[in-house]
Protein backbone atom coordinates (compact mmCIF):
# COMPACT_ATOMS: atom_id res chain seq x y z
CA UNK A 1 0.00 0.00 0.00
CA UNK A 2 1.46 3.82 -0.90
CA UNK A 3 1.49 6.15 1.88
CA UNK A 4 -1.14 8.01 -0.20
CA UNK A 5 -3.25 6.03 0.18
CA UNK A 6 -4.54 7.83 3.40
CA UNK A 7 -6.19 10.24 1.17
CA UNK A 8 -8.31 7.95 -0.01
CA UNK A 9 -9.15 5.90 2.83
CA UNK A 10 -10.08 9.33 4.12
CA UNK A 11 -12.18 9.87 1.50
CA UNK A 12 -14.01 6.91 1.21
CA UNK A 13 -14.75 7.34 5.02
CA UNK A 14 -16.76 10.50 4.14
CA UNK A 15 -19.06 8.09 2.38
CA UNK A 16 -20.31 7.01 5.51
CA UNK A 17 -20.61 10.34 6.95
CA UNK A 18 -17.00 9.59 9.06
CA UNK A 19 -14.99 12.63 9.29
CA UNK A 20 -11.46 12.68 11.03
CA UNK A 21 -11.27 12.79 14.28
CA UNK A 22 -8.06 14.52 14.27
CA UNK A 23 -6.54 17.60 12.90
CA UNK A 24 -5.74 17.54 8.83
CA UNK A 25 -3.07 20.82 9.04
CA UNK A 26 -0.14 21.94 11.69
CA UNK A 27 -2.38 24.95 12.69
CA UNK A 28 -5.15 23.31 13.77
CA UNK A 29 -2.90 20.27 15.21
CA UNK A 30 -0.83 22.68 17.36
CA UNK A 31 -3.88 24.94 18.18
CA UNK A 32 -5.93 21.87 19.68
CA UNK A 33 -2.93 20.68 21.41
CA UNK A 34 -2.29 23.52 23.22
CA UNK A 35 -6.07 23.56 24.53
CA UNK A 36 -5.46 19.68 25.90
CA UNK A 37 -1.89 20.45 27.28
CA UNK A 38 -1.00 21.66 30.88
CA UNK A 39 -0.14 25.32 30.39
CA UNK A 40 3.26 24.49 31.80
CA UNK A 41 3.61 21.19 29.13
CA UNK A 42 2.41 23.02 26.40
CA UNK A 43 4.91 25.98 26.89
CA UNK A 44 7.74 23.06 27.84
CA UNK A 45 7.24 21.22 24.38
CA UNK A 46 5.89 24.83 21.87
CA UNK A 47 8.59 26.96 23.50
CA UNK A 48 12.15 27.56 22.36
CA UNK A 49 15.29 29.92 23.11
CA UNK A 50 15.17 33.48 23.42
CA UNK A 51 12.47 35.35 21.90
CA UNK A 52 12.02 32.12 19.38
CA UNK A 53 13.35 33.80 16.24
CA UNK A 54 15.88 30.61 15.40
CA UNK A 55 12.25 28.87 16.37
CA UNK A 56 10.51 30.57 13.82
CA UNK A 57 12.91 30.79 10.74
CA UNK A 58 14.12 26.80 11.33
CA UNK A 59 10.15 26.73 9.28
CA UNK A 60 9.98 29.30 7.18
CA UNK A 61 12.78 29.25 5.75
CA UNK A 62 11.56 25.72 3.95
CA UNK A 63 9.71 28.39 1.88
CA UNK A 64 12.82 29.47 0.23
CA UNK A 65 12.67 26.91 -1.89
CA UNK A 66 10.75 25.24 -3.90
CA UNK A 67 10.24 21.67 -5.94
CA UNK A 68 10.72 21.39 -9.88
CA UNK A 69 7.91 19.22 -11.05
CA UNK A 70 8.13 17.21 -13.69
CA UNK A 71 5.80 15.76 -15.92
CA UNK A 72 5.30 12.92 -18.67
CA UNK A 73 6.98 10.71 -15.87
CA UNK A 74 4.38 8.31 -14.34
CA UNK A 75 5.09 8.56 -11.36
CA UNK A 76 2.68 6.19 -10.13
CA UNK A 77 4.72 3.78 -8.16
CA UNK A 78 7.10 5.53 -5.97
CA UNK A 79 9.89 4.27 -3.49
CA UNK A 80 9.90 5.85 -0.38
CA UNK A 81 11.97 2.79 1.60
CA UNK A 82 15.06 3.88 2.37
CA UNK A 83 18.80 1.81 3.73
CA UNK A 84 20.08 3.20 7.21
CA UNK A 85 23.13 1.53 8.93
CA UNK A 86 22.04 -1.56 7.18
CA UNK A 87 18.40 -1.81 7.72
CA UNK A 88 15.86 -0.87 4.97
CA UNK A 89 13.03 0.98 6.41
CA UNK A 90 9.74 1.52 4.47
CA UNK A 91 10.07 5.30 4.64
CA UNK A 92 12.42 7.91 5.36
CA UNK A 93 10.56 9.22 8.46
CA UNK A 94 11.71 9.03 12.22
CA UNK A 95 10.17 10.33 15.39
CA UNK A 96 13.12 13.13 16.93
CA UNK A 97 13.82 12.05 20.73
CA UNK A 98 11.49 14.32 23.14
CA UNK A 99 12.64 14.36 26.43
CA UNK A 100 9.21 15.20 28.26
CA UNK A 101 7.29 13.18 25.74
CA UNK A 102 5.81 10.94 28.78
CA UNK A 103 4.02 13.79 30.41
CA UNK A 104 2.13 14.84 27.31
CA UNK A 105 0.01 11.55 27.06
CA UNK A 106 -3.14 11.76 28.66
CA UNK A 107 -1.89 8.46 30.65
CA UNK A 108 1.44 10.07 31.64
CA UNK A 109 3.05 7.05 29.44
CA UNK A 110 3.78 9.00 26.20
CA UNK A 111 7.03 7.07 25.87
CA UNK A 112 5.25 3.84 25.39
CA UNK A 113 2.41 5.37 23.44
CA UNK A 114 5.27 6.49 20.95
CA UNK A 115 6.65 3.07 20.75
CA UNK A 116 3.20 1.49 20.24
CA UNK A 117 2.73 4.27 17.33
CA UNK A 118 6.72 2.79 15.88
CA UNK A 119 5.26 -0.78 16.36
CA UNK A 120 2.31 0.51 14.08
CA UNK A 121 3.74 2.69 11.34
CA UNK A 122 6.97 0.95 10.68
CA UNK A 123 8.57 4.90 12.12
CA UNK A 124 11.35 4.52 14.17
CA UNK A 125 11.08 6.34 17.37
CA UNK A 126 14.66 7.93 19.10
CA UNK A 127 13.51 7.08 22.67
CA UNK A 128 14.97 10.28 24.96
CA UNK A 129 17.15 9.40 27.92
CA UNK A 130 15.15 11.16 29.78
CA UNK A 131 12.05 9.29 30.01
CA UNK A 132 8.82 8.04 32.21
CA UNK A 133 9.46 4.79 31.80
CA UNK A 134 12.69 2.70 31.59
CA UNK A 135 14.29 2.41 28.19
CA UNK A 136 14.39 -1.67 28.57
CA UNK A 137 9.78 -1.16 28.53
CA UNK A 138 9.90 0.74 25.79
CA UNK A 139 11.55 -0.84 23.64
CA UNK A 140 9.25 -3.92 24.37
CA UNK A 141 6.80 -1.73 22.38
CA UNK A 142 9.01 -1.57 19.06
CA UNK A 143 7.48 -4.85 17.21
CA UNK A 144 9.31 -4.96 14.11
CA UNK A 145 10.22 -1.91 14.05
CA UNK A 146 14.12 -0.68 15.17
CA UNK A 147 14.62 1.95 17.98
CA UNK A 148 17.44 4.31 18.77
CA UNK A 149 18.14 5.32 22.19
CA UNK A 150 19.20 8.80 22.76
CA UNK A 151 21.83 8.95 25.16
CA UNK A 152 22.67 12.69 27.52
CA UNK A 153 25.93 11.97 28.09
CA UNK A 154 26.55 12.22 32.03
CA UNK A 155 29.47 13.35 33.72
CA UNK A 156 29.85 9.84 35.41
CA UNK A 157 31.65 7.65 32.80
CA UNK A 158 30.46 4.72 34.45
CA UNK A 159 27.02 5.64 34.15
CA UNK A 160 26.68 6.60 30.54
CA UNK A 161 28.85 3.08 29.86
CA UNK A 162 25.79 1.62 31.67
CA UNK A 163 22.92 3.14 29.78
CA UNK A 164 24.47 2.51 26.38
CA UNK A 165 24.77 -1.52 27.62
CA UNK A 166 21.38 -1.45 28.84
CA UNK A 167 20.15 0.00 24.88
CA UNK A 168 22.76 -2.47 23.33
CA UNK A 169 20.87 -5.34 25.81
CA UNK A 170 17.37 -4.11 25.30
CA UNK A 171 17.46 -4.21 21.48
CA UNK A 172 18.10 -0.51 20.51
CA UNK A 173 19.79 -0.46 17.02
CA UNK A 174 21.95 2.90 17.21
CA UNK A 175 22.76 5.78 19.90
CA UNK A 176 22.22 8.94 19.17
CA UNK A 177 24.50 11.32 21.47
CA UNK A 178 22.96 15.24 21.62
CA UNK A 179 26.25 17.51 21.75
CA UNK A 180 24.16 21.00 22.27
CA UNK A 181 22.06 20.40 25.46
CA UNK A 182 24.69 19.75 28.63
CA UNK A 183 23.27 23.16 29.52
CA UNK A 184 19.85 24.30 29.63
CA UNK A 185 18.94 26.75 26.72
CA UNK A 186 17.64 30.18 27.85
CA UNK A 187 13.67 29.41 27.61
CA UNK A 188 11.85 32.56 29.04
CA UNK A 189 8.22 30.39 28.87
CA UNK A 190 9.31 28.43 31.23
CA UNK A 191 11.57 30.81 33.49
CA UNK A 192 8.86 33.08 33.84
CA UNK A 193 7.24 29.88 35.80
CA UNK A 194 9.87 28.32 37.00
CA UNK A 195 9.20 25.25 35.16
CA UNK A 196 11.85 22.34 34.64
CA UNK A 197 10.06 19.17 34.74
CA UNK A 198 13.48 17.34 35.94
CA UNK A 199 13.90 18.69 39.29
CA UNK A 200 10.38 18.08 40.06
CA UNK A 201 11.56 14.60 39.49
CA UNK A 202 9.49 13.71 36.09
CA UNK A 203 11.19 11.79 33.34
CA UNK A 204 13.97 10.23 35.43
CA UNK A 205 13.25 6.65 35.00
CA UNK A 206 16.40 5.87 32.93
CA UNK A 207 18.44 6.85 35.77
CA UNK A 208 16.58 5.90 38.58
CA UNK A 209 16.24 2.60 37.07
CA UNK A 210 20.37 2.21 36.30
CA UNK A 211 22.24 -0.03 38.71
CA UNK A 212 25.44 2.42 38.46
CA UNK A 213 23.17 5.22 39.31
CA UNK A 214 21.62 3.96 42.29
CA UNK A 215 24.77 2.73 43.65
CA UNK A 216 25.59 6.52 43.70
CA UNK A 217 23.22 7.43 46.27
CA UNK A 218 23.17 6.91 49.91
CA UNK A 219 19.43 6.31 50.04
CA UNK A 220 17.00 4.39 47.19
CA UNK A 221 15.52 6.75 44.69
CA UNK A 222 11.70 5.35 46.25
CA UNK A 223 13.33 6.25 49.57
CA UNK A 224 14.59 10.04 48.89
CA UNK A 225 13.20 11.09 45.82
CA UNK A 226 15.03 14.76 46.44
CA UNK A 227 18.37 13.10 46.82
CA UNK A 228 18.02 11.01 43.32
CA UNK A 229 17.13 14.72 41.62
CA UNK A 230 19.79 16.72 43.44
CA UNK A 231 22.22 13.54 42.08
CA UNK A 232 20.98 13.71 38.45
CA UNK A 233 21.70 17.84 38.65
CA UNK A 234 25.46 16.94 39.45
CA UNK A 235 25.98 14.50 36.65
CA UNK A 236 23.76 15.33 34.15
CA UNK A 237 25.49 18.20 32.17
CA UNK A 238 28.81 17.17 29.82
CA UNK A 239 30.28 19.34 27.55
CA UNK A 240 31.67 17.30 25.60
CA UNK A 241 34.95 17.71 23.76
CA UNK A 242 36.47 15.80 20.63
CA UNK A 243 38.81 14.49 23.05
CA UNK A 244 35.66 12.54 24.37
CA UNK A 245 34.72 11.21 21.02
CA UNK A 246 37.25 8.30 21.08
CA UNK A 247 35.91 6.97 24.65
CA UNK A 248 32.25 7.44 23.29
CA UNK A 249 33.45 5.39 20.09
CA UNK A 250 34.09 2.68 22.68
CA UNK A 251 31.31 2.44 24.17
CA UNK A 252 29.39 0.62 21.83
CA UNK A 253 29.72 -1.44 18.61
CA UNK A 254 26.37 -0.44 17.41
CA UNK A 255 25.48 2.65 15.03
CA UNK A 256 27.14 6.01 16.55
CA UNK A 257 25.32 9.08 15.44
CA UNK A 258 26.23 12.33 16.90
CA UNK A 259 23.25 15.23 17.27
CA UNK A 260 23.44 19.03 16.30
CA UNK A 261 26.41 19.09 14.00
CA UNK A 262 25.43 22.22 11.40
CA UNK A 263 29.09 23.19 10.44
CA UNK A 264 30.89 20.65 7.78
CA UNK A 265 34.13 20.53 9.85
CA UNK A 266 32.73 19.73 12.67
CA UNK A 267 30.93 17.08 10.81
CA UNK A 268 34.07 15.91 8.98
CA UNK A 269 36.02 15.86 12.13
CA UNK A 270 32.91 13.61 13.50
CA UNK A 271 33.49 11.22 10.75
CA UNK A 272 37.46 10.91 10.99
CA UNK A 273 36.29 10.36 14.86
CA UNK A 274 34.45 7.40 13.38
CA UNK A 275 31.07 8.08 13.68
CA UNK A 276 28.48 6.28 11.74
CA UNK A 277 25.82 8.67 11.31
CA UNK A 278 25.80 12.36 11.16
CA UNK A 279 22.38 14.65 12.82
CA UNK A 280 22.28 17.72 11.22
CA UNK A 281 19.89 20.31 13.79
CA UNK A 282 19.72 23.20 16.07
CA UNK A 283 17.33 21.14 18.44
CA UNK A 284 14.71 23.19 16.95
CA UNK A 285 15.15 26.12 18.17
CA UNK A 286 14.80 25.10 21.51
CA UNK A 287 18.61 25.55 23.14
CA UNK A 288 20.04 28.50 21.03
CA UNK A 289 18.76 31.95 19.34
CA UNK A 290 19.92 33.62 16.51
CA UNK A 291 21.07 31.12 15.06
CA UNK A 292 20.82 29.79 11.30
CA UNK A 293 18.05 27.77 10.30
CA UNK A 294 19.34 24.65 10.14
CA UNK A 295 17.85 23.66 6.71
CA UNK A 296 20.27 26.11 5.50
CA UNK A 297 23.34 23.87 7.23
CA UNK A 298 22.05 20.96 5.77
CA UNK A 299 23.68 21.04 2.00
CA UNK A 300 27.25 21.77 3.18
CA UNK A 301 26.93 19.04 6.27
CA UNK A 302 25.83 16.60 3.84
CA UNK A 303 28.79 17.90 1.79
CA UNK A 304 31.14 17.41 4.25
CA UNK A 305 29.79 13.66 5.69
CA UNK A 306 30.60 12.71 2.40
CA UNK A 307 28.40 10.01 2.22
CA UNK A 308 27.87 8.91 5.85
CA UNK A 309 24.23 8.95 6.73
CA UNK A 310 22.64 12.34 7.70
CA UNK A 311 19.87 12.82 9.53
CA UNK A 312 17.87 16.32 9.71
CA UNK A 313 15.48 17.96 12.17
CA UNK A 314 14.30 21.12 12.87
CA UNK A 315 11.17 22.86 11.67
CA UNK A 316 9.75 19.98 9.43
CA UNK A 317 5.90 20.44 9.80
CA UNK A 318 4.75 18.92 6.73
CA UNK A 319 5.35 16.53 4.49
CA UNK A 320 6.31 18.51 1.39
CA UNK A 321 9.03 19.59 3.97
CA UNK A 322 10.05 16.38 3.97
CA UNK A 323 10.34 16.26 0.51
CA UNK A 324 12.62 19.15 0.55
CA UNK A 325 15.05 17.98 2.72
CA UNK A 326 15.25 14.89 1.20
CA UNK A 327 16.26 16.51 -1.77
CA UNK A 328 18.56 19.04 -0.03
CA UNK A 329 20.72 15.61 0.65
CA UNK A 330 19.00 14.16 3.89
CA UNK A 331 19.06 10.41 4.29
CA UNK A 332 16.21 10.20 6.69
CA UNK A 333 14.21 13.54 8.20
CA UNK A 334 13.64 13.62 11.81
CA UNK A 335 9.99 14.90 13.00
CA UNK A 336 9.31 16.47 16.67
CA UNK A 337 6.78 18.71 17.46
CA UNK A 338 4.04 17.71 15.18
CA UNK A 339 4.32 14.08 16.87
CA UNK A 340 3.97 15.57 20.39
CA UNK A 341 0.69 17.38 19.33
CA UNK A 342 -0.89 14.16 17.94
CA UNK A 343 -0.02 12.23 21.07
CA UNK A 344 -1.55 14.75 22.87
CA UNK A 345 -4.58 14.96 21.21
CA UNK A 346 -5.16 11.38 20.80
CA UNK A 347 -2.63 8.92 22.14
CA UNK A 348 -1.20 5.94 20.38
CA UNK A 349 -3.74 7.12 17.39
CA UNK A 350 -3.09 10.41 17.19
CA UNK A 351 1.07 9.92 16.76
CA UNK A 352 -0.17 7.14 13.88
CA UNK A 353 -2.52 9.92 12.61
CA UNK A 354 0.73 12.61 12.25
CA UNK A 355 3.10 10.23 10.97
CA UNK A 356 0.50 8.69 7.89
CA UNK A 357 -0.57 12.63 7.20
CA UNK A 358 2.79 13.41 6.85
CA UNK A 359 4.04 10.34 4.78
CA UNK A 360 0.88 10.67 2.65
CA UNK A 361 1.63 14.16 1.76
CA UNK A 362 5.37 13.83 0.98
CA UNK A 363 4.24 10.90 -1.42
CA UNK A 364 1.64 12.64 -2.97
CA UNK A 365 3.95 15.12 -3.64
CA UNK A 366 6.45 13.25 -5.17
CA UNK A 367 3.77 11.70 -7.50
CA UNK A 368 2.01 14.80 -8.38
CA UNK A 369 5.73 16.55 -9.08
CA UNK A 370 7.14 13.26 -10.96
CA UNK A 371 9.59 11.72 -8.43
CA UNK A 372 9.52 7.77 -8.45
CA UNK A 373 12.07 7.49 -6.00
CA UNK A 374 14.29 9.10 -3.28
CA UNK A 375 17.36 8.94 -5.12
CA UNK A 376 15.64 10.99 -7.66
CA UNK A 377 15.07 13.95 -5.29
CA UNK A 378 17.89 15.87 -5.76
CA UNK A 379 19.48 19.43 -5.22
CA UNK A 380 18.97 19.99 -8.74
CA UNK A 381 15.33 19.49 -8.31
CA UNK A 382 14.75 22.57 -6.10
CA UNK A 383 15.12 26.57 -7.10
CA UNK A 384 15.38 28.93 -4.91
CA UNK A 385 12.08 30.88 -3.82
CA UNK A 386 12.34 34.71 -2.84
Amino acid sequence: MAFADYQLEIYLQGLSGILPSLPMSFAELEAKAQAAMSPGMWSYVAGGSGNEHTQRVNVTAFDNWGLMPRMFVGANDRDVSVELFGMTLPSPLLMAPVGVIGLCAQDGHGDLATARAAARTGVPMIASTASVDPMEHVAAEFGETPGFFQLYTPTDRDLAASLVHRAEAAGFKGIVVTLDTWITGWRPRDLSTSNFPFLRNHCLANYTSDPVFRASLQQTPEENPQAAVLRWVQIFGNPLTWEDLPWLRSLTDLPLIVKGICHPDDARRAKDGGVNGIYCSNHGGRQANGGIPAINCLPAVVEAADGLPVLFDSGIRSGVDIVKALALGATAVVVGRPYVYGLALGGVDGIVHVLRSLLAEADVTMAVDGYRSLRELTPETLRRVT
